[in-house]
């Protein structure tokens, strides 16, 4: 089995180019790639797209900052494509003051647009939004009499994800729900560049516990050991 490159957090970081659409992985940070993140964040790339669940934490009272929130912070998102931002101010005030673009998409619709291009399918039907602003220019159809929105995929350029483990050929098992979006998006993306807690050799991880396959990782990056909040 062929094995795949492991790379540091800078080398991944450099791979993401200004106007490249991200998918990154996790929820309020659970399952978010801190390492590659931070990276990014120091290379200071510009006008991405952010395809995540939603905008990380951001409290300015605590100092505690999550996931996304640093790339955030940077302003290094002329849009984001979330299910929500009520945990980051800063991205209520980019969004507020035109600094950004905010899509808020419910997030059962978020995810099922994610596996939607990575499944190769022209889209998703959902009642979810009917009759509300987020059917405003969406085509509409009616199926057993009852009205759908059509949903478009969300491909992206590049995905970061976290697992807690990786064997040398790519192979991932996440932890618990911190699994979260980490598996759509690694079929979702032309570039998946994955951040793991351990990398194992071939045959470690039970072929029933590989959540993500190797076919889907192009890079992995071994995350630098820190102490957990």
């Amino acid at each position: 089995m062929i094995t795949k490159p492991v790379i540091s957090a800078v080398e991944a970081a450099r791979k993401i180019k200004d106007g490249a659409v991200l998918h990154v992985g996790g929820f309020l940070g659970c399952g978010s790639p801190d390492g590659i993140i931070a990276a990014l964040a120091a290379q200071g790339t510009k006008d991405m797209t952010l395809v995540c669940n939603d905008s990380a934490i951001a409290d300015p009272k605590s100092g505690r900052v999550t996931g996304v929130a640093p790339l955030i912070a940077g302003k290094q998102f002329s849009r984001m494509i979330v299910s929500h931002i009520g945990t980051n101010p800063e991205t209520q005030r980019q969004m507020n003051a035109g600094e950004t673009i905010v899509d808020l998409v419910p997030q059962g619709t978020l995810a099922e647009r994610v596996r939607a291009a990575g499944m190769g399918l022209g889209g998703v039907l959902t009642p979810t939004g009917v009759g509300t602003e987020v059917e405003i220019g969406k085509q509409k159809l009616t199926v057993n009499d009852r009205i759908y929105l059509l949903e478009l995929p969300l491909p992206g350029d590049v995905a970061i994800l976290k697992a807690k483990r990786a064997d040398r050929a790519g192979n991932l098992q996440y932890a618990k729900t911190a699994r979260n979006f980490n598996p759509l998006m690694a079929m979702a993306c032309a570039l998946v560049m994955v951040e793991a807690e351990e990398i194992v050799e071939i045959g470690e991880i039970d072929p029933d516990e590989v959540h993500t396959p190797s076919i889907f990782i192009d890079f992995i990056v071994l995350a630098a050991k820190r102490e957990q909040p």
